[in-house]
C-alpha cells in the first residue's frame, strides 16, 4: 500500500495540514474532538514523534487545545483562524505573482479580473 503523503514535505506538515483541512472543511467543528495522537499513528502507519510534532503545532497556535485525560479539541475561533493565515498565503503565493506578473506583460487590471472570470473551471 502507497502513501497517502507528499514525499517533497515534511510529514508532520502533512498531518497538521490534514487536521486543519479538516476544521476549515467543518469536518471539524469548534469543540469537536480531534483524531488522537495514536488513531493517526494507527491509521496512517506513521511515527508517533511526527503526528505529536504536527499536534503540537496546533496546539501551540491555538487551534487546538488540550483536555487533560480526555484528547484533544478544535478551539474556538480555529476556523476563523486558518481561513485568515490560508487567505493571506495565498495573496502572497499566488495573487502576488499574477499581479507582477501582469505588470510585466501590460495587462490591466480590468483584463486581470476579466481572465480570472473566464478562467476554465471557473464558478463565477
Amino acid at each position: 500500500m502507497s502513501s497517502p503523503f507528499d514525499s517533497n514535505k515534511p510529514i508532520f506538515l502533512q498531518v497538521r495540514e490534514l487536521i486543519e483541512d479538516q476544521i476549515v472543511n467543518d469536518q471539524l467543528k469548534e469543540g469537536d474532538q480531534a483524531p488522537s495522537t495514536n488513531q493517526l499513528v494507527s491509521f496512517y502507519k506513521i511515527n508517533h514523534a511526527t503526528v505529536s510534532k504536527g499536534i503540537t503545532q496546533l496546539v501551540d497556535e491555538g487551534i487546538l487545545f488540550k483536555k487533560r485525560g480526555i484528547g484533544m479539541f478544535v478551539a474556538e475561533g480555529a476556523k476563523k483562524t486558518l481561513v485568515n493565515q490560508r487567505k493571506k498565503s495565498f495573496v502572497d503565493n499566488y495573487v502576488v505573482g499574477l499581479v507582477q506578473e501582469a505588470k510585466k506583460l501590460g495587462i490591466s487590471q480590468e483584463e486581470i479580473i476579466e481572465l480570472i472570470k473566464n478562467a476554465k473551471g471557473s464558478d463565477t
